[in-house]
């Protein structure tokens, strides 16, 4: 799966998440995973805060059956990277400025991938919804940038935005549907795949990293109704 070309002007660092080891992380799963990708034949192909558009437009590129891929992101900053890194590869990705899935029609999404805000912090003020305004102007209330704090602030336990996610899973996905999740250790994964079992999903652990300091996880969670391939699990 090859890296796509990305431009940030000095700006763009104040406004989106930048590539980093995580993001070669789940790109490095789902290029370890393109065959069986390849084989479900997506139609509909979604990543939900594709911050600089990386991931969505390797997807694109590597799908030559044409899929639609979304980006979908509450900050408009990074709807507009997304559109300038698959304008750079000639890869079409269109990007929607929502918060999460739930403009979304039900069981349409095929491949959904979401690195979420995934790092354990203090509560942040307030709940996202009430900072859809700073991302849309670009400006806090004092005037100032916007922080990037929600790309990566995850709350208590860092899986606030994750958990919103998995719970309107089964609405979004296709009969045959698959997410790819990136988590930290602190998220406690397995309790995640453990809850995922117990509503009839079957998931799975397909790629570990430790950098910096951070334990890092990428998770394959199938649709209740797919058929999904066996790999290792953890207790």
């Amino acid at each position: 799966m090859e890296t796509p070309i990305y431009k940030f002007e000095p700006a763009d660092y104040d406004l989106v998440y930048e590539p980093a080891e995580d993001t070669f992380l789940l790109l490095d799963a789902l290029e370890e995973e393109l065959e069986d990708i390849k084989a479900r034949r997506p139609m509909v192909c979604v990543e939900v805060g594709p911050g600089s558009g990386l991931i969505i437009t390797a997807i694109r590129k590597s799908l030559l059956h044409a899929p639609l891929c979304l980006g979908v992101d509450i900050n408009p900053a990074a709807c507009r990277m997304t559109l300038k890194t698959s304008s750079l590869n000639a890869a079409p990705v269109d990007a929607v400025n929502m918060d999460l899935l739930a403009g979304l029609r039900p069981h349409c999404v095929d491949l959904l991938v979401f690195n979420p805000p995934y790092v354990p912090t203090g509560e942040v003020e307030g709940s996202l919804e009430e900072h859809v305004d700073e991302f849309r102007s670009g400006q806090n209330e004092s005037g100032t940038p916007a922080p990037i704090i929600h790309s990566w602030a995850g709350g208590a336990d860092g899986r606030v935005v994750t958990d919103r996610l998995l719970g309107d899973l089964e609405r979004i996905l296709a009969p045959d549907g698959v997410l790819y999740l990136l988590l930290l250790k602190e998220n406690r994964p397995a309790d995640v795949l453990r809850w995922m079992g117990d509503r009839g999903f079957r998931g799975t652990i397909i790629k570990e990293r430790r950098i910096r300091g951070e334990h890092l996880f990428v998770l394959r969670i199938d649709s209740p109704r797919g058929k999904g391939k066996s790999d290792k699990e953890i207790d």
